[in-house]
């Protein structure tokens, strides 16, 4: 069973991820707007990603007995002034997220739960790739400055990325 601490704190990053799922959905649309499709793909992959680590929150509360109480999802920012200023979004994003696991591990570590520090460590590791992913992208996109074909060969490369979903966890 979960404490009520912890519960209150995996509530609270169910709704961080879904704002996650959610601020993707929106750098995807703006991606459309732009005809950057593989961009737009690179978003909408993240998107489901990140809904499924809210999924995975979700399903672990409730194999602890707690009762998953799901609250309102703020709005995201929907406009950028370019590429650059998307992933750099991201990163800052990512970072934000990668806070957030910390105070939960540091929280499960005070609390005395070895099983949601357990769970948790899938997260920590997930998060530096996931800054690293983002951190490589800016990289590349500063490289080319204003070079609109180097823009469309990061641009195609974007779009070849595709959501798998994780093997579950051996029992």
């Amino acid at each position: 069973m979960l404490k009520k601490k912890m519960l209150k704190a995996f509530n609270d990053q169910i709704n961080a991820e879904m704002y996650s799922s959610y601020l993707y959905l929106a750098m995807e649309a703006y991606f459309q707007s732009i005809s950057l499709k593989g961009c737009a793909n690179w978003m909408r992959t993240q998107a489901q990603e990140e809904l499924m680590h809210a999924m995975k929150f979700y399903d672990f509360v409730i194999e602890r007995g707690g009762k998953v109480t799901l609250e309102a999802i703020a709005k995201p920012e929907t406009a950028w002034n370019t590429p650059l200023a998307v992933f750099e979004a991201v990163l800052k994003h990512e970072e934000h997220v990668t806070g957030l696991i910390n105070d939960l591990v540091d929280l499960a570590i005070s609390e005395k739960d070895h099983a949601s520090n357990n769970f948790l460590q899938w997260f920590v590791s997930e998060q530096v790739e996931e800054e690293a992913s983002a951190s490589e992208i800016i990289e590349k996109l500063k490289l080319i400055k204003d070079n609109t074909s180097g823009l469309f060969m990061i641009d195609a490369e974007l779009g070849t990325r595709v959501f798998t979903m994780p093997a579950p966890a051996a029992e």
